[in-house]
């Protein structure tokens, strides 16, 4: 994604609403989705509302002044407008292009013989990894709130791209070391270990992911196998 279609998506596009609101209806209530991607390569261990923002690429330097805005317009103008800082969400509905949906397709498609390998990066990335239907659970319950503020939504446990592709091919029968080739020369951006704490949003909504690491695998693979 080109920067001006990253700035037109998650920065011009979130301003052109809020402006709506404020001109139309300042009662409405209105959640951004931003990314962990804001952090960029933090020092800490686990990352929560009060880490510095410092992103390292363009769709995390977009996603902030994205967060940016919200906190503009609900300090300068009293709108209600919440931002969910949203660490990796995955779900069947993944494009092909993300790691987890690759994965997954990538094993079901060996299991049928329709493919032999999967060439992967890094297999000691650590990714803090939920479900996305739980996220949006959590998007809901923030919405509820009398109060607008910023809200980590993280599982706040990290697993390996090694455990994944481990469980995933697990599932369908299938020994991932046979059909799993590791290059890491095709990575072509940093590897970045981010790992959020959603205290806050638990001690105000009560909120907790529902879905296990293992069990988001086990939908995804249900998913691919069922698509077919």
């Amino acid at each position: 994604r080109s920067i001006h279609e990253s700035f037109d998506t998650n920065t011009r596009g979130l301003s052109e609403v809020l402006c709506a609101i404020l001109r139309h209806n300042p009662k409405t209530r209105l959640f951004y989705a931003a990314s962990s991607h804001v952090f960029g390569n933090p020092s800490c261990e686990m990352q929560d509302e009060k880490t510095p923002m410092s992103p390292v690429n363009v769709y995390g330097i977009s996603k902030t002044a994205g967060v940016h805005l919200c906190r503009y317009f609900r300090n300068r103008h009293g709108i209600y407008a919440s931002a969910g800082i949203l660490f990796n969400h995955e779900s069947p509905r993944r494009p092909n292009r993300f790691l987890s949906k690759k994965i997954v397709r990538a094993a079901v498609n060996i299991r049928r013989k329709k493919q032999e390998h999967l060439t992967i990066g890094r297999l000691n990335t650590l990714v803090d990894w939920g479900f996305a239907l739980d996220y949006v659970r959590a998007m809901w319950n923030i919405l509820q709130l009398n109060e607008p503020g910023d809200f980590v939504i993280a599982t706040g446990t990290l697993h390996s791209v090694q455990d994944f592709i481990a469980r995933a091919f697990e599932m369908l029968g299938l020994i991932w070391p046979q059909h799993v080739i590791q290059q890491n020369e095709i990575l072509t951006k940093p590897s970045l270990s981010l790992c959020g704490n959603s205290s806050k949003l638990k001690s105000l909504t009560g909120w907790q992911p529902e879905t296990s690491f293992e069990e988001l695998i086990r939908i995804m693979v249900k998913a691919e196998l069922d698509s077919a």
